[in-house]
């Protein structure tokens, strides 16, 4: 009895002593922070003290509940490290759904990798990482740790909701730096202002936000990047790998890029100047010179990442390329760019947020921090070409949606310029099918279709040319989502220009598609491009984000069987137009040839919340469209 009442008073103790601290009860979270949301953030404090350029310190103490298992990966902590961030201490504790610590934990528990990201040659960059092996919810998270950089060109932007299915608490955000610091500072989606104190050795702002909810994610919502909120912080004077730099604008951040990582980096051996001098001698203008430059570059180099160096912001030099025959982003655009200077051709080395989504360069706040890849601009004297330096098989002049549409930084010797790569517009996103098949009176159907791709569709089915057949066979399976689709023959053919387009040739079968019921054939007379159908909402708060248009043309020619009684075709025609698209398709019946026509523009661009109804009606009526069935009678 003496022992139990000793744990008993000894638990008892452990508890209180855990709640004089901060008390993670989960009941105690409001409800309306439960409400949309898989983890809830109970506190965050997290402070910034930048003592010196080359010393900046990160606290951060972080309270994570996880609410349920979609929320698991909201309570992992991921530090990333290099020679220029020092992970100085990690610590923590797991609390269980009544507030009582259950579990400590410190660095020696965290995982310790390599960054490389499966295709990079060098990488310096290693993270830990941690995650509870918890299964009981909720439970608490929390987190303390400290990290020393000894660089302030990048310093930790904060971003107090990660996501939309995270709610919080509370949270803030401390920065400390010397009276005489020069800062720019840019908040987003924050009421109010800091906190600032201020004294003779060091001014102190703090940033603070309670209750921020959970929402629900909405289709078609612009990136979360945009209205998101987040702080973001730039030292006017900075030092980065011994490097000492001073900016206040995209032109200075532009210059620095240019005088201290890109100058000196372009000479290149005797032999090369003379070979790209031979090559381009019999070409009359600058663009075709260009493309020969181009084509030399890719058949000559491959693309393999290296991230090390000056915080992997400076390419190899053109030499080192030249003779590797190997370069990350950077090193390949300053190579094609040394090969341009032989030929005087003026070219822009410019770093791009790459990625399916579009995010610009903020023109009102520039750092370090903004783009994640380099592309190269030529100017050409009113005939701005882009070229993507990376991709061995892309055609001269074409960036694709990696990079396309977008405010990029071009590094010059006259300072940074932003400028905005090419946009794939509706019509430049076609593709147009012509399809002739014939229907036996069984219901199988065979064929012949050829299917043209451009632009942002060109993209999406030009790594399918070089695959084995085996391979072809099994995408175009997905691709069509048809039950029984067989194949026979696959052929593809590329058009590599400024405006490419990769054009599927293909003869198939597909056995049963028409469906047959008392002496009745039921054709779908669309039978390879259906607009699939949107989820509703209701109370819309974002806006609607179309971020590319496309244009679809098909048509299908169906030679009917001998048996079919030809009757009057039902009015299925329909023709839509909205603000976000356009909409037709026509059924014409003449003997024993069906001819179906269908076409489908989407347009791209920024919409108010409340179009969101028209926008899923318009969805919806060309999904009933394109599901229509017609029923023909066969003779007995």
């Amino acid at each position: 009895m003496m022992k139990s009442t000793t744990i008993f008073f000894s638990l008892l103790f452990f508890a209180i002593t855990a709640f004089s601290q901060d008390n993670y009860d989960a009941d105690l979270i409001p409800s309306n922070l439960k409400n949309r949301a898989n983890a809830t953030i109970r506190n965050e404090e997290t402070t910034v003290d930048m003592r010196a350029p080359d010393n900046v310190i990160l606290n951060v103490k972080k309270a994570v509940t996880v609410l349920n298992k979609n929320g698991e990966e909201k309570a992992r902590l991921v530090l990333f490290y290099d020679k220029s961030t020092l992970i100085k201490s990690i610590k923590g504790e797991v609390y269980n759904a009544a507030g009582i610590l259950t579990k400590k934990f410190n660095q020696g528990n965290f995982s310790d990798e390599s960054a490389a990201d499966g295709f990079s040659l060098f990488v310096d960059d290693r993270v830990k990482h941690y995650l509870p092996s918890e299964n009981v919810y909720p439970y608490t998270v929390v987190y303390n740790y400290e990290i020393r950089y000894k660089q302030n060109l990048i310093i930790p932007e904060w971003i107090p909701q990660p996501a939309d299915d995270i709610s919080v608490e509370k949270g803030s955000y401390t920065f400390i730096c010397k009276p005489s610091d020069e800062l720019r500072i840019k908040t987003q989606n924050f009421q109010g202002k800091p906190e600032e104190t201020i004294n003779d050795k060091q001014k102190v702002m703090v940033w603070k936000i309670n209750n921020l909810f959970a929402v629900k994610p909405e289709p078609f919502s612009p990136d979360r990047a945009t209205y998101q909120t987040a702080v973001k912080i730039a030292a006017k004077d900075f030092i980065y790998y011994d490097h000492k730099g001073r900016y206040k604008n995209w032109q200075e951040l532009g210059k620095w890029n240019y005088e201290d990582l890109l100058k000196n980096r372009k000479t290149l051996p005797p032999t090369t100047i003379q070979t790209i001098t031979g090559l381009v001698a019999a070409e009359k203008t600058d663009k075709d010179k260009a493309r020969k430059i181009y084509e030399y570059m890719q058949k000559k180099t491959r693309y393999i990442s290296v991230q090390v160096g000056i915080g992997g912001f400076q390419p190899a030099s053109a030499a080192e390329v030249d003779m590797l025959g190997y370069g990350d982003c950077k090193a390949l655009v300053n190579y094609t760019q040394s090969l341009l200077d032989v030929a005087g051709i003026e070219s822009y080395y410019c770093v791009v947020e790459a990625g399916s989504k579009k995010v610009s360069f903020d023109p009102g706040f520039a750092d370090m921090i903004q783009g994640n890849h380099v592309i190269l601009c030529m100017p050409l004297k009113g005939d701005t070409t882009w070229l993507e330096c990376t991709d061995q098989k892309i055609p001269f002049g074409f960036l694709s949606t990696f990079t396309d549409d977008r405010i990029v930084l071009a590094c010059t010797k006259d300072g940074g310029k932003l400028l905005k790569t090419p946009k794939l517009t509706a019509a430049d996103n076609f593709q147009i099918r012509s399809a002739n098949l014939n229907i036996l009176a069984n219901g199988d159907v065979s064929g012949k279709m050829t299917t043209t791709f451009a632009g942002s569709q060109y993209d999406d089915n030009e790594e399918i040319i070089d695959k084995p057949l085996t391979e072809q066979k099994k995408l175009l399976s997905g691709i069509y989502d048809i039950d029984n689709i067989y194949f026979n023959t696959i052929n593809y053919n590329q058009k590599k220009s400024l405006n490419p387009e990769v054009t599927e040739n293909l003869s198939l079968d597909i056995p049963h598609y028409a469906g047959l019921n008392n002496n009745k054939l039921f054709l779908k007379v669309n039978a390879f491009n259906v607009q699939p159908n949107i989820p509703e909402v209701r109370n819309r708060t974002k806006p609607v984000y179309i971020s590319r248009g496309s244009t679809d043309e098909d048509t299908i020619i169906y030679n009917l069987p001998e048996t079919i009684q030809t009757n009057l075709l039902p009015d299925s025609d329909k023709s839509l137009k909205t603000i976000f698209g356009e909409y037709t398709c026509k059924t014409v019946l003449e003997g024993k040839k069906l001819t179906y026509h269908r076409k489908l523009v989407i347009n791209d661009g920024t919409f108010p919340p409340e179009s969101y109804s028209d926008f899923y009606n318009f969805i919806n009526e060309v999904n009933t469209a394109d599901n229509l069935k017609l029923i023909f009678s066969l003779k007995k």
